[in-house]
């Protein structure tokens, strides 16, 4: 029998336009013409609390700093977006605006305005997301982490991602490919001493972590680190798997690639044979978590 107090499914994207209002970018100054949104109500500061998913985990003190300055000047112009905390009764938990409320510890605020929305987890991530990349303002690693999450846990598929929030499914699919760079490959592209660009010519590398090390050092560009790959994986290769990848994949095998790879979250490799039915197809896990999923993933087609 059904719960009745279960929420229902919902498919990405329903109402996203009017999520995607509520997250409308900050009012940045005095040029701005659009009217602020009216707060609901003013919370206490201590009352507030981040979102344990929050795709975005870096926060630049400098910018912070800054904002910290222009809150205690001009105070929060744009409210916080809230929602009750399913975890502590009488908290608010954080849907977009984060940064403002690290801010406004930083400048001594009492309390804050907000905008109370009843969300489901589903929408808090989604908005989350939403929010971060209005602004441009996640890494390639988080973002990455941000679409791992919404089709891990929430069961969306990549071309639902894609159309909601109006990404490309390549894009989506080369990002969470960064995910299975090791981690200390993933903070430097977190740091910013490498680049999306880098981050993905390190993802068929034998040794990414010592790579990434000479791209940094070298302060190579994406094309050079490019070269550097392709020329440490060449002397290695037996003969036969030389001749084989000496021609480039086709950019339907490539596109295939890249859409098993978003869809089970793990790197997938085609090796199909000219002028044959028969081929490989190779999957990739890092962990016994991984493997544990993929078995999931599989044993539901079965």
């Amino acid at each position: 029998m059904e719960n009745p107090t279960k929420p229902k499914s919902r498919g990405l994207g329903r109402g996203l336009s009017a999520l995607m209002a509520d997250v409308a970018p900050e009012i940045g100054g005095a040029s701005d013409t659009k009217e602020p949104r009216r707060p609901d109500m003013m919370v206490p500061i201590e009352k507030i609390v981040p979102n344990p998913d929050q795709p975005r985990r870096t926060f630049e003190q400098g910018a912070l700093d800054d904002l910290a300055n222009s809150i205690r000047e001009k105070g929060v112009i744009q409210p916080l977006i809230v929602r009750e905390s399913p975890r502590n009764a009488g908290d608010y938990e954080i849907v977009a605006g984060e940064r403002r409320w690290r801010a406004s510890q930083l400048a001594r605020l009492h309390e804050l305005p907000v905008i109370l929305r009843a969300y489901t987890d589903t929408e808090v991530l989604e908005v989350a997301i939403i929010e971060n990349i209005q602004r441009a303002d996640l890494n390639a690693i988080e973002e990455a982490a941000g679409y791992k999450q919404l089709m891990e846990r929430f069961g969306h598929t990549q071309e639902k991602l894609s159309d909601a929030l109006g990404k490309s499914r390549s894009h989506i699919a080369n990002l969470m490919r960064l995910l299975h760079l090791p981690t200390d490959v993933q903070d430097l592209v977190v740091d910013g001493h490498l680049s999306a660009g880098h981050a993905r010519a390190l993802v068929t590398a034998e040794n990414p972590t010592e790579l990434a090390k000479r791209i940094v050092k070298g302060g190579l560009s994406v094309r050079d680190a490019e070269k550097l790959v392709k020329a440490e994986k060449s002397p290695t290769q037996p003969k036969a798997v030389k001749s084989f990848r000496a021609s480039e994949k086709d950019a339907d095998t490539r596109a295939l690639e890249a859409d098993l790879s978003a869809t089970v979250g793990m790197k997938v490799e085609i090796d199909h044979k000219d002028g044959s039915e028969s081929g490989r197809l190779s999957i990739s896990y890092a962990t016994l978590d991984d493997l544990d999923t993929l078995c999931k993933i599989l044993s539901k087609g079965a």
